[in-house]
């Protein structure tokens, strides 16, 4: 191996490794400037460094209980493993570890650790410990749990969360004399609160001062989130606690918690407390305190020996809940315990005597249940459910459905430690966020923020379209039970189009319970701290984003049953709705759509106009092109009486028929002189804008269009983009489809590589990222005109965006699931190549420089394939015969059979 040797100190770095040419030992010093930030100078600490190291070893850790790799650098103590691994991408030891195993096993176990385990090392306050919290967030698709210190009540620097699938409620606040009326996913009952006391002492309040050290370490492979405390109290008592969270994979309204306390220099008497608090409200966003957060109503309370109860209900939803514990002491004898009913609380707690050095656990297990997926009575749910015996049964169920789930979805890379852990990360909380066998039961699909924060209140957008095909790739059922939810606010849908003067169905940009529009008419810019017109509703695009998910779905499953059940008639609904959108022109016989907003989402309406609105956004009229030429092909290959029932059930006719074959050829765009598609009409009327001054001024730029509207300026006015817009087509269908689609709507493109490579950087040139899915759809562009190191760069940016939370804050209010979905697509679709949208399987890779191999699994046609992707080989296999179609070669596979495609390769910089 080629090991770098650190030791670190609080005023500078000593490293030393081996001259690959000269085969001699280096030494040198980095001197830690203290004027500059410890991650500032981490940063040019790594430009000194050649970049042929393989493992990096501390040799000065100053604390070998908790990690081998913790140091004092910069006057603070931090994990300098996690800090490297994050810098350099390489395993990290600790020399009482190489001294242990040796450094080849000590590195190989840091790898299998590092890709497998979320930490955190020492305290966090404000919205970095929020962060960390929706990012520990534990679940099973049908509740998550944040990743708080169960010690924690809601507080600036704490918020123990816990949110189920599906539970809206809408409350009416009186602001400025105006009724703002916002439907919230609910933040249910705190039923993971536990703490101590010591002597009659006042109960333990969770505060950096008194912990002394801290890890908290979230096992992704097993769902088991461990934190592990060191606590030295006022009164110089110290005292290790660790607390175990896992949420039920199996037993799905269950989760189990272990709290461990071991006094390390006392013996006395100990008490544990635990509650139930029903007096909680939605409060993790900041911006929305100002808005009735109260949705619980306590129903009742119930104390029966070890168990409790609490019932309650949502103010106008009428949402049903009740929240059940249990509490057990494994390890404790001659316990007491004793119980308080509160109005909206239940509080328990069991005293007992406590020896210097011993360890005392209290377990406790958690159920819940809603009246949206329960039929029968709660509380007879509540104590009739088989629980789990002890928290070993709650883990050794969850290890076995994890090592199922892990079995079909991990994407296993070497070559870079940092980016196989948030991969994995990724998918680990696409599963609290949805999992098959759970979402049968439900109503419900997968919000922006998953069941992680209070974010966009938990509202269900378009992001649904990057999230479920990694969905579809690996449990097409789960995806299926995801699009019925959509199908039950079919009707919903309709009415919405109706409210508009439009025919079909309309899905509204924001939907929670009802699938009515949730999106509000103001939006509050937090620079100015004014409410500003909010038109994000026209987003029309959000209807094209579900039709694409039905048709990507039944690509990829061959699932006839839904299409002739269900998927046709969302898509017949849909395409109504465009067809009563589309305006004919007689002087220029073409068609327009008006009244939208694009994926962009900066621009609302025209310069100065009185209405809001564009006409004739790129995207939206190529996707409306796209669907017209999707249903006519499916009518080409449904049965007659498929056909014949499902036109009955839209209300659809063979004059629709006409209208979609007239307006898909007609739609217009708009180019310029330099053959650049335009974002919307009009779009090269607006002004160019110098993001170099607005740097200069404010530094982060991503959201130019608060900083605009701060300074009483427009967005509308310029040409700028938050996100992939004009190109966003370019990441939904394959670029054969975008250039037929183009033909057909009477725009031949002569040289579709120059063309994407010239609106590519067109565009680039002129977004600001103000969202993170812009960062992967376009680092996916990126690769179609070969700018691979941008491509990585933007890659990269987009799988760290919340393990960073570089949009300053957001990921404390949950995960960016979209983007979270989306990443795990490019890198299975874009650099390992495996595109899925077409009648076959096609494999191009375009493989990192930075990565050795990917290897993964997916699932198309009923048919499960294994890949294993390297810069120079596609390894494949299949359960079933198939042909693939690899790097220009069709490829036959028989049943099990393995075959190996060597390919010259275009690699990505990094």
């Amino acid at each position: 191996m080629k090991p770098l040797y650190l030791t670190v100190t609080d005023k500078h770095i000593k490293y030393s490794y081996e001259d690959l040419d000269t085969k001699t030992t280096i030494d040198k010093v980095y001197n830690i400037n203290a004027a500059k930030t410890l991650g500032e100078n981490l940063d040019n600490f790594k430009t000194k460094l050649p970049n042929y190291f393989d493992v990096v070893v501390i040799l000065n850790p100053i604390d070998v209980e908790l990690r081998d790799t913790i140091v004092s650098c910069g006057n603070q103590p931090i994990d300098m493993g996690l800090t490297m691994e994050n810098l350099l991408h390489i395993p990290t030891v600790g020399v009482h570890d190489v001294a242990r195993l040796g450094i080849k096993q000590a590195a190989s176990a840091e790898i299998e650790h590092a890709g497998w385990h979320l930490d955190y090392y020492g305290s966090y306050s404000k919205k970095r410990q929020y962060g960390q919290e929706s990012l520990q967030t534990i679940g099973n698709g049908y509740f998550g749990l944040r990743g708080s210190y169960v010690e924690a009540r809601e507080t600036d620097d704490y918020y123990p969360g816990t949110y189920v699938a599906g539970v809206f409620d809408q409350l009416t606040t009186n602001i400025n004399n105006r009724d703002i009326v916002n439907e919230d996913l609910v933040n249910l009952p705190n039923a993971q609160f536990m703490t101590f006391s010591i002597d009659d002492g006042d109960p333990f309040n969770l505060s950096p001062d008194v912990i002394e050290n801290v890890y908290r370490s979230l096992d992704m492979r097993t769902g088991v989130l461990t934190i592990t405390m060191i606590i030295s109290l006022p009164n110089g008592k110290r005292l290790k606690v660790v607390t175990k969270k896992v949420a039920d994979m199996k037993n799905y309204h269950n989760y189990s918690l272990q709290y461990t306390v071991q006094p390390l220099n006392f013996s006395g008497e100990m008490r544990i407390f635990s509650e139930i608090d029903g007096s909680i409200e939605n409060a993790n966003v900041e911006r929305y305190r100002s808005f009735n957060g109260k949705h619980l109503i306590v129903d009742d309370t119930k104390v029966d020996g070890n168990r409790a109860i609490l019932l309650a209900h949502t103010k106008n939803s009428h949402v049903n809940i009740a929240v059940g514990t249990r509490i057990q002491c494994p390890n404790i004898d001659g316990s007491e315990l004793s119980s308080n009913r509160f109005q909206e609380k239940i509080a328990q707690s069991i005293g007992f005597h406590v020896v210097e050095g011993r360890k005392y656990t209290v377990e406790k297990t958690v159920s819940m249940y809603t009246s949206l997926e329960t039929d029968s009575s709660l509380e007879f749910a509540v104590n009739d459910h088989s629980h789990h015996k002890n928290f070993a049964d709650a883990v050794a169920n969850s290890m076995r459905c994890w090592q199922k789930i892990w079995k079909k979805v991990d994407i296993e890379l070497s070559g870079d430690i940092t980016a196989q852990k948030l991969l994995r990360l990724n998918e680990f909380h696409a599963t609290v966020s949805a999992q098959e066998h759970v979402n049968k039961d439900l109503d419900a699909s997968v919000g922006a923020r998953g069941l992680h924060g209070e974010a966009y209140r938990g509202h269900i957008f378009w992001d649904e379209l990057f999230i479920l095909p990694y969905y579809t790739m690996h449990f097409p059922d789960l995806t299926k039970h995801l699009l019925m939810y959509r199908y039950n606010r079919l009707d919903a849908a309709k009415d919405y189009a109706e409210q508009n003067g439009y025919k079909g169905a309309m899905y509204p940009w924001q939907s929670a319970m009802y699938g009515d529009e949730q999106s509000q008419s103001l939006h509050l810019n937090p620079i100015t701290n004014q409410w500003d017109p909010d038109n994000s509703r026209k987003q029309r695009h959000v209807s094209l984003a579900i039709a694409y998910n039905i048709w990507n779905y039944y690509n990829m499953t061959q699932d006839n049953e839904f299409m002739k059940q269900y998927g046709l008639e969302m898509l017949l609904n849909i395409a109504k709705m465009w067809i009563s959108m589309s305006e004919y022109d007689p002087q220029t016989k073409q068609y327009s759509i008006s009244n939208v907003m694009g994926p962009d989402e900066f621009h609302e309406g025209y310069p100065d106009a009185k209405d809001s609105g564009l006409k004739n956004n790129a995207y939206t009229n190529i996707m409306t092109s796209w669907l017209f030429n999707t249903i006519h092909h499916l009518l080409e290959i449904e049965p007659q009486e498929v056909i014949d029932e499902n036109f009955k059930r839209a209300d659809f006719t063979k004059d629709n028929l006409n209208d979609m074959k007239n307006i898909g050829q007609d739609l217009k765009l708009e180019f310029n002189s330099e053959n650049i598609l335009g974002q919307f009409e009009g779009y090269f009327k607006l002004k160019d804008i110098d993001f170099d001054y607005y740097r200069r001024q404010y530094g982060d730029i991503s959201r130019m269009d608060r900083i605009l509207k701060s300074e009483g300026d427009s967005p509308d006015k310029y040409q700028l983009a938050k996100q992939a817009d004009t190109l966003m087509a370019l990441y939904n269908l394959t670029e054969k489809n975008f250039m037929d689609i183009l033909d057909q709507m009477g725009y031949p493109i002569e040289n579709p590589e120059q063309f994407i490579k010239d609106n590519v950087n067109y565009y680039l040139q002129r977004t600001t990222h103000g969202s993170t899915l812009s960062r992967i759809v376009y680092s996916m562009l990126a690769l179609k005109v070969n700018d691979t190191k941008l491509s990585w760069q933007l890659f990269y940016e987009a799988l760290t965006s919340d393990y960073y939370d570089i949009q300053g804050g957001t990921t404390a209010e949950g995960i960016h699931l979209g983007v979270m979905g989306a990443t795990l697509n490019v890198v299975t679709s874009y650099f390992a190549g495996v595109d899925f949208r077409g009648d076959q399987l096609v494999v191009e890779p375009h493989f990192p420089e930075a990565w050795n191999t990917l290897a993964f699994n997916l699932s198309f046609h009923g048919t499960r394939f294994y890949f294993r992707v390297s810069k120079e080989s596609v390894i494949v296999k299949a359960d079933h015969a198939a042909v693939v179609k690899i790097c220009g070669q069709q490829i036959s596979l028989n049943e099990d059979e393995e075959k190996t495609i060597n390919y010259e390769p275009l690699v990505a910089e990094s």
